[in-house]
């Protein structure tokens, strides 16, 4: 009989626990690192604020590659499968994209005409409030791409992996709609094309890996999500996050937490 694992097992939950662990402190250090933007020297300070930043997103994502690939080995291990594995640990995202993401984070810090049309009301705030909104953005987006540098050691892993088939999203009881939505789909295959994993800033979901001999199936949580989706939701193409979130909403039983 096949080995039955679903989206609410302990080790995804102690995993998801461990990579929040890793984001508080990388948010604690991105708080440290404030102090290195001047306001009255902008143009010279912020840049070397992102070169910091930089930094602790490579040295966080790092370390949440090595806790990725601990996790899959404990669940390989426990699925009992055959056959050595070493899981390839995904290498932080690149410079390039790491800094991209955070000259957005800042984009409204720069001084701006308030009267000129140009001006978002974003941009209008005094420095101090913009200041406090872009820090806010900058530790959002350093959370998701070191998370996703986790998420995608395990994705990497079940592709790679002989003995691995594909792959679940775990999302929390109190996620998104947009998160809870894509939980419903249950095992993706690894050959898919579609098989990336697709999460947004402070998304904290995680990835279960499912191999030769055991059979997915959605905890009963992410089964009522299901139920929902395909009764309020499913066939409305382009529609279909807002009916779902909005047939969550109408559904008051589901836990928040």
């Amino acid at each position: 009989m096949p080995q039955r694992i679903s989206d609410a097992t302990t080790a995804v939950t102690r995993w998801r626990a461990a990579q929040r662990g890793l984001t508080l402190l990388l948010t604690r250090d991105m708080r440290k690192i404030r102090r290195l933007i001047v306001p009255a020297r902008m143009q010279q300070t912020v840049p070397t604020w992102i070169t910091a930043a930089n930094a602790l997103v490579d040295q966080y994502g790092r370390a949440s590659a090595s806790l990725a690939a601990d996790y899959y080995d404990a669940e390989r291990l426990a699925a009992r499968v055959t056959g050595k594995f070493t899981v390839p640990l995904l290498d932080p995202p690149p410079t390039e994209q790491v800094e991209a993401s955070l000259r957005w984070a800042t984009k409204d810090l720069w001084p701006r005409d308030p009267d000129a049309p140009s001006a978002t009301p974003a941009q209008r705030p005094p420095l101090e409030i913009r200041l406090d909104a872009a820090e806010a953005k900058a530790e959002d987006v350093a959370q998701k791409l070191v998370t996703d540098t986790g998420r995608g050691t395990v994705v990497r892993a079940v592709r790679q992996d002989p003995q691995a088939v594909g792959w679940a999203r775990a999302a929390a009881l109190g996620a998104c709609a947009f998160c809870k939505m894509l939980a419903t789909r249950g095992m993706v295959y690894r050959s898919e094309e579609t098989a990336d994993f697709r999460a947004h800033d402070s998304c904290h979901c995680g990835v279960i890996p499912v191999y030769k001999g055991q059979r997915f199936e959605l905890s009963d949580h992410a089964a009522e999500w299901r139920r929902l989706y395909e009764e309020h939701a499913q066939g409305h193409s382009g529609d279909q996050l807002r009916l779902f979130r909005r047939a969550l909403s109408d559904n008051v039983h589901q836990p928040a937490n």
